[in-house]
């Protein structure tokens, strides 16, 4: 329908319509806007060059952060490689970096921003890099939430616990309310100490996460886990659940990690005799139980270094990382193959590709700041004490 049509019809589109088709921006959600500059084509020849050329110009006034999960086109210009919260840091470790290029996701460069320096400025190469899960959690609907809890009589047992994998809202929340920030690989940790302080554990935003880390690592049982639907009055809960619950864990999910199913595990043991199933703990209870290794991108990859040639390995998590890691052990002899048969690259993710980020370096070394990535004082504080109670966990 065109423009003119929805006039002569007096449709008038939706904040929501308007934000998708990339012509307004939601300052409060992971999704952005469409790029304010001239990209560059993707078939341009010389756009590694121009890449390194920017790059050069720039100098140590810039550092290039670059999550597992992005292309290798954009990779090998990467001054380091992590998850989020290890990139986080290592901007934080670079203060005289004046200019910090996060290719990863919006919440990472939050996170990046609420670390690093004031007089540092933070850059996302695509505003719409978002991340599904993040989106999955707002600020309005925790804050009814908690609500709820208040209603029911149990917020003052409850603690909150938010992976990194949120916005620095839902951090800043945490921070305010007592809790802490967790990653894939100290959850259980960051739980521990959650159970230290409360009876109960309000976990954001990814549900599997936490039910895997509450169930397999925890001893806990699945009837100690409620979820909690943002989209439904009361959570979709009554009282006396959430009374009887030790783990109140928010609908949300990684819709990469989502994908993979027992159907996956079953299937790929009878391709492959002898294969090693290894996922990531965003994957859903019954494709952890069934894998042979759990563990963060981090741990997935030690893993493999650590693998004896000859061995043969099926991964669960973003494809970009997997096949990246294929190749790297191929001359070792180690077969490493995605989990499922479906080709499933983290969407949003992707979209942080060699002319976005040629863009964006060739307007810094040309004195323009593009695209920078801002978290307000009052969230970065609260936000930042919630990093702060993480990092000093034993």
């Amino acid at each position: 329908m065109t423009t003119a049509q929805t006039q002569e019809l007096d449709v008038q589109p939706t904040p929501l319509a308007l934000l998708l088709l990339g012509r307004e921006a939601d300052p409060r959600s992971e999704r952005g806007v469409e790029c304010p500059g001239d990209l560059p084509s993707p078939s341009d020849p010389d756009l590694v060059e121009r890449a390194r050329a920017a790059k050069a110009k720039l100098g140590d006034k810039v550092f290039v952060l670059g999550h597992h999960y992005q292309r290798d086109e954009v990779i090998q210009f990467a001054d380091v490689t992590g998850d989020s919260f290890k990139l986080a840091r290592d901007a934080a470790a670079r203060p005289q970096a004046e200019y910090i290029v996060f290719c990863g996701v919006h919440f990472m460069a939050e996170s990046a921003d609420i670390l690093t320096g004031d007089d540092q400025k933070v850059v996302l190469p695509d505003l719409a890099a978002g991340c599904s899960m993040a989106d999955m959690a707002t600020a309005e609907q925790v804050a009814e939430c908690w609500d709820v809890l208040t209603e029911a009589g149990i917020a003052e047992q409850v603690v909150p616990v938010s992976y990194m994998n949120s916005s620095a809202d839902i951090k800043a929340f945490t921070g305010k309310h007592g809790g802490t920030i967790c990653t894939s690989s100290n959850a259980e940790r960051a739980l521990d100490w959650a159970f230290e302080q409360g009876e109960k554990v309000l976990f954001l935003p990814d549900q599997h996460l936490g039910r895997n880390t509450a169930v397999r690592d925890m001893g806990m049982s699945l009837e100690d886990c409620v979820v909690y639907n943002p989209h439904k009055p009361n959570g979709g809960l009554t009282a006396e659940e959430l009374r009887a619950a030790k783990m109140i864990l928010w609908r949300g999910h990684c819709s990469v990690h989502g994908r993979f199913s027992l159907d996956s595990v079953n299937e790929v043991r009878e391709r492959i005799p002898g294969v090693n199933v290894l996922v990531h703990p965003e994957c859903r209870h019954e494709v952890v139980a069934a894998a042979d290794h759990v563990g963060s991108t981090e741990y997935i990859i030690k893993t493999l270094e650590a693998a004896p040639a000859g061995s043969k390995w099926a991964i669960g998590t973003e494809l970009n990382l997997v096949r990246r890691l294929a190749n790297r052990f191929a001359s070792e002899d180690k077969e490493i193959v995605f989990l499922d048969r479906t080709v499933c690259f983290c969407s949003t993710m992707n979209r942080i590709d060699l002319p976005h980020l040629v863009w964006a370096l060739e307007s810094l070394a040309e004195g323009t700041l593009v695209n920078r990535i801002e978290v307000d004082k009052e969230t970065e504080a609260f936000a930042k004490l919630a990093l702060e109670r993480m990092l000093a966990l034993p």
